[in-house]
């Protein structure tokens, strides 16, 4: 075989290689000469993120409330933007995930929780502090759901009463109907293929300061503070 110095140069370069990565885990092998992305970062909420909320300060839900609440939102996208860095610098190799515990398992077990509550969160303010006059679209698909509005709401009542974190209006795209879902963690969601159209925090960090423990006050309030507009931005988005 005649070999050419062209060929010497590559068969001792993949040699070189095959030396210098032996014994290495194939994750750091595989990220040799490849840069790192770097993580997408969410976006804190400042008070400017719940300024329509606040309109609702002598109205049903105190603006100490949600200047409290926000402290939680900010929580769970700091958290969110945490654990996204650290999934960047994720060593993958097999053999150090386990289903028992692990960093992967931990990290990506919490990620749910934490984005799932920030997603949450951004629902919640973004459809509070309107007048609670339904209208459009998703007045419609309440009605063929579940009859009237009236009766969704005694529905949504009844669920917010039942839940233990959160009640979720959820549009299924597949059906084509909405759905009054409940939800007892930041990560409970609506099925897959729902668009999350109006969420309503339950925690008792949302009504304690001005309702104390009394929750179905504090429902009966909010349907009164609902944002019906950004509502059906949602669902327009989200069909």
């Amino acid at each position: 075989m005649e070999f050419t110095r062209k060929g010497f140069l590559i068969t001792a370069s993949a040699a070189g290689v095959q030396m210098a990565t032996a014994g290495l885990p194939v994750s750091l092998i595989q990220s040799q000469g490849t840069k790192r992305m770097e993580p997408k970062l969410v976006k804190v909420p400042t008070e400017a993120d719940i300024a329509k909320a606040l309109k609702t300060d002598g109205r049903g839900i105190s603006a100490a409330t949600h200047k409290a609440h926000l402290t939680l939102w900010q929580g769970y996208a700091n958290k969110t933007n945490e654990i996204r860095k650290a999934l960047a610098e994720l060593d993958t190799d097999p053999a150090k995930g386990n289903q028992i515990y692990s960093v992967t398992r931990s990290l990506k077990v919490n990620y749910a929780f934490a984005y799932g509550g920030y997603i949450n969160h951004n629902v919640y303010f973004d459809t509070l502090g309107g007048e609670g006059k339904i209208g459009g679209d998703i007045e419609a698909l309440i009605k063929e759901a579940y009859g009237s509005v009236e009766k969704w709401k005694a529905d949504w009542k009844i669920t917010g009463i039942s839940s233990r974190g959160w009640a979720y209006l959820g549009y299924d795209q597949d059906e084509q109907r909405v759905f009054n879902y409940a939800g007892d963690a930041q990560d409970t969601f609506p099925a897959w293929n729902n668009t999350l159209v109006l969420a309503m925090d339950v925690y008792e960090h949302a009504y304690f300061l001005d309702y104390q423990i009394a929750r179905a006050k504090y429902i009966d309030a909010y349907f009164e503070l609902i944002d019906w507009d950004a509502v059906n931005a949602r669902l327009a988005k989200g069909r």
